[in-house]
């Protein structure tokens, strides 16, 4: 008992209030590690790489990872100057617009993919009419990239908004002295500055988007090699082939893992 109080005298020093912050917070940690690593010492199995490796989960991963791609590619073309006029420029019902973009965020996938699919479905509001003229959304990879941009673009948005925000005013006026237009601005100034934040929300979206099941299972549905993504492979392997469903889970995380420590690096080198 003397051994184990001079420990924790020597580790927390004098008084015991500190185990009053230790204690719940090792509870919460607890809580989230221990999921993860029963998934991780369950997949460990014999047949591990044959279940990553089949058909079924290669399609899946494969999907996952072009769909995540262009939705990506998507956000950042389209994303980046809204970013930037929503950090830099003030106008009427600018807090409505915020209100709109980030509401996604918040949102139910399931309620995000009842949306799409009532604007874009066969008989939606947009849908009816690209239906008469042949183009039909719903149940295609195209909605896949649809309803992972409707739920994923948003966090780089918000994120490159910040790096925006956060570029020096001082700098623009400089810049606007030395005759440089808007565009040149935009380009040699802001993003050179923003590019950590705009590299770090580019990287929650695409993880965001690979991980994404509510929106897409309910406007893109599930078709093998069409629409069924990781999240929704890993779903329906949970009724028909465990091995399958716990593989691409430990894929999951490891890829997750791998962006998170990324972006952790990015928010680090910014500070």
């Amino acid at each position: 008992m003397t051994k184990l109080r001079e420990f924790s005298r020597q580790f927390f020093g004098e008084g015991t209030s500190k185990w009053i912050f230790l204690l719940p917070s090792l509870i919460l940690l607890a809580f989230f590690a221990l999921p993860l690593i029963a998934l991780m010492y369950r997949s460990i199995a014999p047949d591990f790489f044959a279940n990553a490796l089949s058909k079924q989960a290669f399609q899946a991963l494969k999907l996952s990872l072009v769909t995540s791609s262009i939705t990506t590619l998507i956000t950042v073309v389209l994303g980046t100057p809204l970013a930037y006029l929503l950090a830099r420029w003030k106008f009427r019902f600018k807090a409505w617009l915020e209100l709109i973009l980030d509401l996604p965020i918040v949102l139910p996938p399931s309620v995000a993919g009842l949306a799409l699919l009532i604007a874009f479905g066969r008989r939606g509001l947009i849908g009816a009419f690209l239906n008469e003229i042949g183009f039909s959304i719903p149940f295609t990879t195209t909605a896949v990239i649809m309803a992972q941009l409707f739920v994923a673009a948003p966090l780089y948005i918000r994120s490159a908004r910040i790096g925006f925000a956060h570029v020096d005013k001082q700098l623009e006026e400089s810049a606007y002295v030395e005759g440089a237009n808007q565009l040149q601005l935009f380009y040699e100034i802001m993003i050179p500055i923003a590019i950590r934040a705009l590299a770090s929300g580019a990287i929650l979206t695409w993880t965001r988007a690979l991980g994404e099941f509510g929106a897409t299972i309910l406007f893109a549905g599930n078709l093998e090699g069409i629409t069924q993504t990781m999240p929704i492979a890993i779903y329906i392997g949970f009724e028909r082939n465990l091995g399958v469903a716990m593989a691409l889970s430990v894929v999951l995380i490891l890829v997750s893992v791998i962006l998170l420590m990324i972006t952790k690096q990015l928010d680090k080198e910014e500070e």
